[in-house]
Protein backbone atom coordinates (compact mmCIF):
# COMPACT_ATOMS: atom_id res chain seq x y z
CA UNK A 1 0.00 0.00 0.00
CA UNK A 2 1.10 3.68 -0.58
CA UNK A 3 1.98 5.76 2.59
CA UNK A 4 2.81 8.82 3.86
CA UNK A 5 5.99 7.73 5.88
CA UNK A 6 7.21 9.97 8.55
CA UNK A 7 10.99 9.56 8.45
CA UNK A 8 12.39 12.28 11.15
CA UNK A 9 11.33 15.26 13.19
CA UNK A 10 11.28 18.73 11.32
CA UNK A 11 9.82 20.66 8.15
CA UNK A 12 7.33 18.65 5.76
CA UNK A 13 10.16 17.35 3.79
CA UNK A 14 10.72 14.68 5.68
CA UNK A 15 7.44 13.10 5.06
CA UNK A 16 8.06 10.56 2.21
CA UNK A 17 5.63 8.98 -0.47
CA UNK A 18 5.93 5.05 -0.16
CA UNK A 19 4.97 1.59 -0.65
CA UNK A 20 5.09 -0.42 2.73
CA UNK A 21 3.08 -3.72 3.58
CA UNK A 22 -0.48 -3.63 3.93
CA UNK A 23 -1.63 -4.55 7.70
CA UNK A 24 -3.46 -7.43 8.40
CA UNK A 25 -5.72 -6.55 11.65
CA UNK A 26 -5.65 -8.95 14.56
CA UNK A 27 -8.52 -10.90 16.05
CA UNK A 28 -9.56 -7.76 17.76
CA UNK A 29 -9.14 -5.32 14.86
CA UNK A 30 -10.50 -4.20 11.99
CA UNK A 31 -9.03 -3.28 8.57
CA UNK A 32 -9.67 0.18 7.17
CA UNK A 33 -9.32 1.18 3.50
CA UNK A 34 -9.09 4.60 3.74
CA UNK A 35 -10.86 6.83 1.50
CA UNK A 36 -10.14 10.34 3.06
CA UNK A 37 -7.68 11.22 5.88
CA UNK A 38 -6.92 15.06 7.09
CA UNK A 39 -3.49 17.14 7.67
CA UNK A 40 -4.53 18.57 11.43
CA UNK A 41 -2.43 21.46 13.58
CA UNK A 42 -1.56 18.30 16.21
CA UNK A 43 0.21 16.34 13.35
CA UNK A 44 2.00 19.36 12.15
CA UNK A 45 3.15 19.98 16.04
CA UNK A 46 4.18 15.88 16.55
CA UNK A 47 6.22 16.02 13.37
CA UNK A 48 7.98 18.75 14.46
CA UNK A 49 8.02 18.43 17.96
CA UNK A 50 8.88 22.22 18.56
CA UNK A 51 5.70 22.52 20.84
CA UNK A 52 6.17 22.77 24.36
CA UNK A 53 4.53 20.66 27.07
CA UNK A 54 4.57 18.35 30.23
CA UNK A 55 4.18 15.43 27.67
CA UNK A 56 7.04 16.29 25.12
CA UNK A 57 9.63 14.34 27.05
CA UNK A 58 7.75 11.05 27.49
CA UNK A 59 6.26 11.28 24.01
CA UNK A 60 9.76 11.85 22.66
CA UNK A 61 10.83 8.61 24.35
CA UNK A 62 7.70 6.52 23.04
CA UNK A 63 7.41 7.58 19.61
CA UNK A 64 11.28 7.53 19.42
CA UNK A 65 14.50 9.98 21.23
CA UNK A 66 16.22 10.52 17.59
CA UNK A 67 13.55 9.92 15.08
CA UNK A 68 10.56 8.39 14.77
CA UNK A 69 10.37 4.65 15.51
CA UNK A 70 7.22 3.26 17.36
CA UNK A 71 5.57 5.38 14.57
CA UNK A 72 6.12 5.94 11.44
CA UNK A 73 2.87 7.62 9.60
CA UNK A 74 1.27 10.29 10.58
CA UNK A 75 -2.81 10.95 10.66
CA UNK A 76 -5.29 10.96 13.64
CA UNK A 77 -8.55 11.33 11.21
CA UNK A 78 -9.61 9.34 8.37
CA UNK A 79 -12.91 7.91 6.97
CA UNK A 80 -13.18 4.95 5.07
CA UNK A 81 -14.85 1.33 4.34
CA UNK A 82 -14.18 -1.88 6.74
CA UNK A 83 -12.42 -4.19 4.26
CA UNK A 84 -11.44 -6.97 6.95
CA UNK A 85 -12.73 -8.21 10.48
CA UNK A 86 -10.68 -10.15 13.48
CA UNK A 87 -12.58 -13.22 14.45
CA UNK A 88 -13.64 -11.34 17.50
CA UNK A 89 -15.15 -8.65 16.22
CA UNK A 90 -18.61 -8.18 16.85
CA UNK A 91 -19.60 -4.57 16.21
CA UNK A 92 -18.66 -4.27 12.74
CA UNK A 93 -18.89 -5.70 9.52
CA UNK A 94 -16.92 -5.86 6.20
CA UNK A 95 -18.45 -3.27 3.57
CA UNK A 96 -19.27 -0.74 6.99
CA UNK A 97 -18.85 3.00 6.11
CA UNK A 98 -16.57 4.24 8.81
CA UNK A 99 -15.13 7.58 10.70
CA UNK A 100 -12.37 7.78 13.44
CA UNK A 101 -9.92 9.13 15.56
CA UNK A 102 -6.89 6.93 15.77
CA UNK A 103 -5.22 8.71 18.55
CA UNK A 104 -1.25 8.15 19.15
CA UNK A 105 -1.70 5.20 17.06
CA UNK A 106 -1.58 7.35 14.04
CA UNK A 107 -1.42 6.01 10.01
CA UNK A 108 -4.09 7.79 8.98
CA UNK A 109 -2.14 9.00 5.82
CA UNK A 110 -2.03 5.65 4.25
CA UNK A 111 -4.27 3.67 2.45
CA UNK A 112 -5.24 1.10 5.00
CA UNK A 113 -4.71 1.14 8.72
CA UNK A 114 -6.21 -1.18 11.23
CA UNK A 115 -7.78 -0.47 14.39
CA UNK A 116 -9.31 -1.56 17.38
CA UNK A 117 -12.86 -2.68 17.30
CA UNK A 118 -13.35 -0.21 20.72
CA UNK A 119 -11.13 2.28 18.90
CA UNK A 120 -12.78 5.70 18.61
CA UNK A 121 -14.90 4.70 15.46
CA UNK A 122 -18.42 5.00 14.45
CA UNK A 123 -20.78 4.50 11.29
CA UNK A 124 -19.82 7.09 8.99
CA UNK A 125 -23.25 10.18 9.20
CA UNK A 126 -25.45 9.06 6.21
CA UNK A 127 -25.63 13.04 5.00
CA UNK A 128 -21.33 13.03 4.90
CA UNK A 129 -19.44 12.22 1.93
CA UNK A 130 -15.80 10.65 3.11
CA UNK A 131 -13.84 13.99 2.81
CA UNK A 132 -16.53 15.91 5.48
CA UNK A 133 -16.23 13.14 7.83
CA UNK A 134 -12.99 12.75 7.91
CA UNK A 135 -12.63 16.09 9.22
CA UNK A 136 -15.07 16.00 12.10
CA UNK A 137 -13.43 13.61 15.11
CA UNK A 138 -11.04 15.27 16.50
CA UNK A 139 -12.77 18.97 15.87
CA UNK A 140 -15.83 18.02 16.76
CA UNK A 141 -14.70 15.50 19.66
CA UNK A 142 -13.14 18.36 21.21
CA UNK A 143 -15.97 20.69 21.08
CA UNK A 144 -18.56 18.20 22.22
CA UNK A 145 -16.25 16.98 25.54
CA UNK A 146 -15.46 20.94 26.53
CA UNK A 147 -19.27 22.52 25.57
CA UNK A 148 -21.22 19.09 26.22
CA UNK A 149 -22.72 19.78 30.50
CA UNK A 150 -21.01 22.84 30.40
CA UNK A 151 -23.62 25.60 28.54
CA UNK A 152 -27.01 25.94 29.26
CA UNK A 153 -30.28 27.50 27.50
CA UNK A 154 -29.86 30.85 27.67
CA UNK A 155 -27.07 31.14 28.50
CA UNK A 156 -24.41 34.02 26.41
CA UNK A 157 -21.54 32.26 25.03
CA UNK A 158 -17.74 33.32 23.50
CA UNK A 159 -15.88 31.51 21.26
CA UNK A 160 -12.35 32.54 20.69
CA UNK A 161 -11.19 31.08 16.85
CA UNK A 162 -14.37 29.97 16.34
CA UNK A 163 -13.62 29.27 12.76
CA UNK A 164 -10.96 26.61 13.37
CA UNK A 165 -11.69 22.61 13.03
CA UNK A 166 -12.67 23.48 16.94
CA UNK A 167 -14.16 26.41 16.69
CA UNK A 168 -16.27 25.56 14.27
CA UNK A 169 -18.33 22.83 15.78
CA UNK A 170 -18.39 24.72 19.09
CA UNK A 171 -20.55 27.16 17.28
CA UNK A 172 -22.68 24.80 15.99
CA UNK A 173 -23.20 22.90 19.56
CA UNK A 174 -23.22 25.90 21.77
CA UNK A 175 -26.29 26.80 19.43
CA UNK A 176 -27.64 23.14 19.99
CA UNK A 177 -27.26 23.74 23.40
CA UNK A 178 -29.46 26.85 23.38
CA UNK A 179 -26.95 29.32 23.82
CA UNK A 180 -26.50 33.15 22.36
CA UNK A 181 -23.25 32.75 20.74
CA UNK A 182 -21.07 35.20 20.05
CA UNK A 183 -17.73 34.01 17.34
CA UNK A 184 -14.48 35.49 16.98
CA UNK A 185 -12.08 34.91 14.55
CA UNK A 186 -10.39 37.05 11.57
CA UNK A 187 -12.12 39.24 9.15
CA UNK A 188 -12.61 36.51 6.24
CA UNK A 189 -14.39 33.59 8.64
CA UNK A 190 -17.10 36.37 9.77
CA UNK A 191 -19.93 35.44 6.72
CA UNK A 192 -18.69 31.48 7.53
CA UNK A 193 -19.66 31.76 11.03
CA UNK A 194 -22.67 33.61 10.71
CA UNK A 195 -24.12 31.04 8.22
CA UNK A 196 -23.26 28.48 10.79
CA UNK A 197 -25.16 29.87 13.28
CA UNK A 198 -23.57 32.35 15.05
CA UNK A 199 -25.47 35.24 16.55
CA UNK A 200 -22.88 37.56 16.94
CA UNK A 201 -19.07 38.33 15.49
CA UNK A 202 -16.06 40.23 16.62
CA UNK A 203 -13.21 39.95 14.36
CA UNK A 204 -10.10 40.14 16.64
CA UNK A 205 -8.17 42.28 14.24
CA UNK A 206 -10.51 45.24 14.61
CA UNK A 207 -12.04 44.95 18.16
CA UNK A 208 -10.58 43.42 21.37
CA UNK A 209 -13.49 41.73 23.16
CA UNK A 210 -12.18 41.77 26.60
CA UNK A 211 -13.02 46.02 26.41
CA UNK A 212 -16.18 45.70 24.81
CA UNK A 213 -17.91 45.59 28.68
CA UNK A 214 -19.77 42.82 27.19
CA UNK A 215 -19.51 39.63 29.70
CA UNK A 216 -20.39 36.11 29.05
CA UNK A 217 -21.37 33.39 30.92
CA UNK A 218 -19.14 30.87 29.24
CA UNK A 219 -15.95 31.41 27.78
CA UNK A 220 -14.18 28.84 25.02
CA UNK A 221 -10.66 29.26 23.63
CA UNK A 222 -10.79 26.94 21.02
CA UNK A 223 -7.09 27.69 20.12
CA UNK A 224 -5.56 28.14 23.29
CA UNK A 225 -4.03 31.39 22.25
CA UNK A 226 -5.82 33.55 24.86
CA UNK A 227 -5.46 33.35 28.81
CA UNK A 228 -7.98 32.96 31.97
CA UNK A 229 -6.33 36.33 33.38
CA UNK A 230 -7.21 38.19 29.98
CA UNK A 231 -10.48 36.71 29.32
CA UNK A 232 -11.82 37.38 33.13
CA UNK A 233 -13.03 40.62 32.79
CA UNK A 234 -15.30 39.19 29.76
CA UNK A 235 -16.42 36.62 32.25
CA UNK A 236 -19.72 36.98 34.37
CA UNK A 237 -19.41 36.22 38.40
CA UNK A 238 -19.14 32.20 38.49
CA UNK A 239 -18.92 32.32 34.49
CA UNK A 240 -16.66 29.47 33.36
CA UNK A 241 -13.41 29.82 31.13
CA UNK A 242 -12.29 26.59 29.14
CA UNK A 243 -9.38 25.84 27.04
CA UNK A 244 -8.59 23.25 24.60
CA UNK A 245 -5.07 23.67 24.37
CA UNK A 246 -3.80 24.95 27.85
CA UNK A 247 0.23 25.99 28.12
CA UNK A 248 1.75 24.79 31.16
CA UNK A 249 2.03 28.04 32.76
CA UNK A 250 -2.11 28.29 31.63
CA UNK A 251 -3.00 24.87 33.18
CA UNK A 252 -0.96 25.42 36.75
CA UNK A 253 -2.65 29.07 36.41
CA UNK A 254 -5.89 27.05 35.73
CA UNK A 255 -5.41 24.81 38.52
CA UNK A 256 -4.78 27.93 40.92
CA UNK A 257 -8.20 29.48 39.89
CA UNK A 258 -10.22 26.87 40.73
CA UNK A 259 -9.25 26.78 44.04
CA UNK A 260 -9.12 30.70 45.10
CA UNK A 261 -11.87 32.18 42.88
CA UNK A 262 -15.36 32.46 41.75
CA UNK A 263 -15.22 32.64 38.21
CA UNK A 264 -14.38 29.37 37.22
CA UNK A 265 -11.43 27.61 34.83
CA UNK A 266 -11.94 24.21 33.43
CA UNK A 267 -9.35 22.31 33.50
CA UNK A 268 -8.51 20.57 29.81
CA UNK A 269 -10.41 17.09 28.79
CA UNK A 270 -8.91 14.31 27.75
CA UNK A 271 -10.66 11.23 26.93
CA UNK A 272 -12.69 10.28 23.58
CA UNK A 273 -15.14 8.09 23.68
CA UNK A 274 -16.88 6.38 20.99
CA UNK A 275 -20.74 7.24 22.30
CA UNK A 276 -19.74 10.77 21.72
CA UNK A 277 -18.58 10.56 18.37
CA UNK A 278 -22.28 8.47 18.32
CA UNK A 279 -23.58 11.64 19.34
CA UNK A 280 -22.02 13.61 16.79
CA UNK A 281 -22.86 11.56 14.09
CA UNK A 282 -26.72 11.33 14.85
CA UNK A 283 -26.97 15.55 15.02
CA UNK A 284 -24.98 15.56 11.54
CA UNK A 285 -27.49 13.02 10.44
CA UNK A 286 -30.13 15.50 12.05
CA UNK A 287 -29.11 18.35 10.88
CA UNK A 288 -28.17 19.70 14.04
CA UNK A 289 -24.68 20.37 12.86
CA UNK A 290 -24.32 21.00 9.07
CA UNK A 291 -21.62 19.48 6.73
CA UNK A 292 -21.24 22.39 4.79
CA UNK A 293 -18.21 23.93 6.84
CA UNK A 294 -16.38 20.86 6.18
CA UNK A 295 -16.46 21.84 2.55
CA UNK A 296 -14.79 25.74 3.04
CA UNK A 297 -10.92 26.46 2.83
CA UNK A 298 -10.80 28.02 6.24
CA UNK A 299 -11.48 23.76 7.39
CA UNK A 300 -8.56 21.53 8.23
CA UNK A 301 -6.50 20.63 4.89
CA UNK A 302 -7.75 17.17 3.49
CA UNK A 303 -5.81 14.61 1.74
CA UNK A 304 -6.52 11.37 -1.06
CA UNK A 305 -4.02 9.00 -0.75
CA UNK A 306 -6.75 6.36 -2.09
CA UNK A 307 -4.96 5.34 -5.58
Amino acid sequence: MKAILWTNYGSPDVLQLKEVAKPAPKDNEVLIRIYATTVTTADCELRNFKTFSAFWLPLRIYIGLIKPKRITILGQELAGEIEAIGKDVTQFKKGDSVFAWAGLRLGGNAEYVCLRENATMAIKPANMTFEEAAAVPLGGLEAWQYLNGNIRDGQNVLIIGAGGSIGTFAVQLAKHFGAEVTAVDSTEKLDMLRSIGADHVIDYTQEDFTKSGQTYDVIFDAPGKSSFSRSERALKQNGLYLSADPGMSQQIRTIWNLITRPRKAAPEYNSRRNEDLISLRELIEAGKICSAPLKLDTWLKQVRLCS
